[in-house]
Parts: structure tokens; sequence; C-alpha cells
């Protein structure tokens, strides 16, 4: 179980939104790379960054940003936002970016997905953002007719590294996970799923490491870090003793 913390950007500040909704956006550093250091300096192993202005626009909008980060950091970043196409997934996978979320164009386009994917195995994660059970896409704005289950069952042999799930009535608002959901999901599928959405507390790490959500293959943590409501070493702690032999 790996638990990334988030630097979602916008106006090339790290903000967290509510709900997905821009016009609820927090600011929470004024320089995402110092926020991408200080992580790493907590013991995170693996970012998670999201180009929000790069997701409405349908292109990398905060590129500067995430360029400095992967400067200043040596762990790995996955990255998300705007990716709709094999030109944009090569040209962050050259410039270091660990592995690539597709969101929008994964419910649009999903030949794309399957490309990308088999030239870069293992390189390509899928972000489902779910609204009621329906998929969210253009940065939230729009809600597809579309299951989350179907489009994951799209991608089951694609070589997809992973199936991000957010819920969305969740994001942003520390309500814990909607772990039902995504547990449901990861058992029905055979990609790893990371839950995203909502994560509040030590008890939602907890919960993610009980046998119920053994499938499960991370999660993402961002305004409860943000807050002081998550402590990282605690939680990073939690589950490297979890990951231990015997334990």
């Amino acid at each position: 179980m790996i638990l990334f913390p988030a630097i979602d950007l916008k106006n090339g500040q790290c903000v967290r939104l509510e709900q997905g909704d821009m016009a609820r956006a927090t600011v929470f550093n004024l320089n995402p790379a110092a926020q991408a250091q200080s992580f790493a300096g907590q013991g995170f192993e693996y970012l998670h960054v999201v180009d929000l202005d790069g997701a409405f626009a349908g292109k990398p909008v905060n590129a500067e940003a995430v360029e400095a980060m992967l400067k200043t950091i040596k762990i790995p970043v996955q990255l998300g936002g705007g990716i709709r196409d094999l030109k944009t997934v090569e040209a962050w996978l050259a410039k270091g970016i660990t592995r690539v979320i597709i969101g929008t164009a994964a419910v649009r386009d999903p030949e794309l997905v399957k490309a990308a994917a088999k030239k870069f195995p293992g390189r390509v994660a899928v972000g489902l953002d779910a609204r009621d059970g329906k998929v969210a896409v253009e940065g939230w704005a729009e809600t597809s007719q579309v299951t989350v289950l179907e489009i994951a069952q799209r991608f089951e042999d694609a070589g997809v590294a992973a199936i991000i799930f957010t819920d969305i009535a969740r994001d942003g608002l520390l309500k814990g996970l909607n772990l039902d959901a995504t547990i449901a999901l990861a058992n029905a599928i055979s990609i790893p799923v990371i839950a995203s959405g909502g994560l509040a507390s030590i008890e939602d790490v907890k919960a993610m490491l009980t046998p119920r959500a053994s499938r499960l293959a991370g999660a993402i943590a961002g305004r409860a870090l943000y807050d002081g409501r998550l402590d990282p070493a605690a939680a990073l702690t939690l589950i490297r003793s979890a990951r231990a032999p015997g334990s």
C-alpha cells in the first residue's frame, strides 16, 4: 500500500479544491517545488500531482511548476491533468514523470490509453472520477453516462498500471474515503486500484490496511496532510509495519 501525498496545481500554486470546484480552492503553498521537497523529506515514496488548469484546458498548463518539482525531488511522480494525446504522454515521460494519469481521454478516447500503455508498459494510469457512480470528465465539469466499472473493464488487458478512483462527493471535504465503492471496483477488475477523495485521518489509513482492502494498491492524501489532521510520520510508520514480514 502506497500513500501518495497530493499536489494540485492552479495558477502555478499548490491548492486544494472542494468537490472539484475551481471556485472553492484553498492555496496551501505558493511554491509547489518546496511542497514536493517537504513531502519527500517526510518520507513519502511517491508523489501524486494534478495540473488542474490543464484538466480544464485539455493540455498542460502548469508545466513550469511540474518541471521545477522534478528538478527538486528524487522520488517518483505520477501526473494527471490535460494529458489527452500520445505526444503529451511521451513528452512528460521524457521529462522524468514516472507515470502519467489519463482521465478525460480514457472516457472519450480509450484507444489512446491502450496505445500509450502498450508503448510505455507500467507507466500509464487511468484516473476515473465518479459522481454517483458515473464518470465525470473535463476537470469534473461534465458527468458522462458510463459507470466507473464499465470504463475500467475496457482496459482490463491493456497493461494499465493502475486505476485511480476518486469519489467527487467526498473530495476535499475530509469525510473519509469511499472504501466500499473502491473495494468493490478493485474486486471486480485485475488492475490495481488507488483510492482517492476524502481521506481524513489515520483511521482511513488503518482501514486501508484491513484484510478486506488488501487488493487496494494505495490511497491519495491531500487536505488532511495540509490541515495537519493526518500525521505523515504516524501514517507511514503504520504502512511500513504492515508491510513487514509476519505482520
